[in-house]
């Protein structure tokens, strides 16, 4: 499944910690706008499958930030995101509308390619982090067949 550049960015914004986002809010608040749905913290359940195809169980509920914001010039910007952090979600549901321009670009090569380098480096520092804990189980056979 292929993911469109929008969702890519917005996942990518969901993601990002607030202190990779604060060096950009300066920027991304130099526009006039107005909340449309001003950040909000609420609940959403999780739910999860054995083994990642049987039956869909509910693993339970965690916490979820929203922001709807719209740019003077019409462009609505939407952010959902794990967590109670409203300011990040504010900054990312700006980024979305700054990223739907007419010049996305230069929202795309100074935040949304950092922000995604830096998730990866993370992701991959955490994957060689856990490689190291792997514990190789084997069975002795014995005599008895």
């Amino acid at each position: 499944m292929s993911l469109s550049p929008r969702q890519h960015w917005i996942g990518v914004l969901a993601r990002a910690r607030l202190s990779e986002l604060q060096p950009h809010e300066a920027a991304l608040k130099d526009v006039e706008y107005h909340l449309i749905r001003a950040p909000e913290v609420g609940m959403t359940l999780v739910r999860g499958r054995m083994g990642g195809d049987g039956a869909p169980f509910n693993v339970g509920e965690m916490s979820v930030t929203r922001c709807v914001v719209r740019l003077a010039d019409g462009r609505t910007g939407y952010s959902y995101l794990a967590g109670r952090d409203k300011v990040h979600a504010e900054l990312a549901a700006l980024a979305d509308a700054h990223l739907q321009g007419s010049q996305p670009s230069i929202w795309l090569s100074d935040l949304i390619t950092a922000l995604a380098n830096a998730q990866a480096s993370r992701r991959t520092q955490k994957e060689a982090d856990t490689a190291a804990t792997k514990v190789e189980f084997f069975t002795l056979v014995r005599g008895e067949n």
